[in-house]
């Protein structure tokens, strides 16, 4: 499937404050090789998203700090009820993020890390809506969750 995805994110825990909240927009390509006779199923997915986020410390230069985020994950895919075009997923890989603002205490600009996502996905003939629910740069800082919207057209 290729597609959209925007969505809203922040910064949590210390780093709520440091990064602030604010959008993330983008594009997203996956595979997942799954017939719909099939209860699980595996995908990977690559997503590319830029952003604004807005009343953080950070953001000294301008008022918004713009980050751009580039994840790959893999995952599985569950079909707990009957209906063969929605599914559950759950999602792990990494994140490379780069802002336009050193961010503290580190001072960086760039950053890689852990990425976990869960969600849902509904297919609606040839189109796939997904909503997933990301936490990224685990271990790591600066710590962000987002609540994402995708959709995506998908391939035989």
């Amino acid at each position: 499937s290729l597609g959209l995805v925007l969505g809203g994110t922040s910064g949590t825990g210390a780093d709520a404050k440091v990064i602030g909240f604010g959008y993330n927009v983008g594009f997203q390509a996956a595979w997942q090789p799954m017939n719909t006779d099939r209860r699980f199923g595996w995908a990977v997915r690559w997503a590319t998203m830029f952003g604004g986020l807005y009343t953080g410390s950070a953001a000294q230069i301008e008022s918004t700090l713009r980050p751009v985020h580039l994840d790959f994950t893999a995952g599985l895919r569950f079909r707990p009820w009957a209906s063969p075009a929605t599914y559950l997923t759950l999602r792990g890989g990494a994140e490379m993020l780069r802002t336009n603002e050193p961010l503290p205490p580190a001072m960086h600009r760039s950053f890689v890390g852990g990425i976990t996502e869960v969600g849902v996905e509904h297919c609606l003939g040839s189109f796939l809506l997904d909503v997933d629910l990301r936490y990224g740069l685990i271990a790591s800082e600066p710590a962000n969750i987002a609540l994402l919207v995708g959709f995506a057209i998908t391939g035989p």
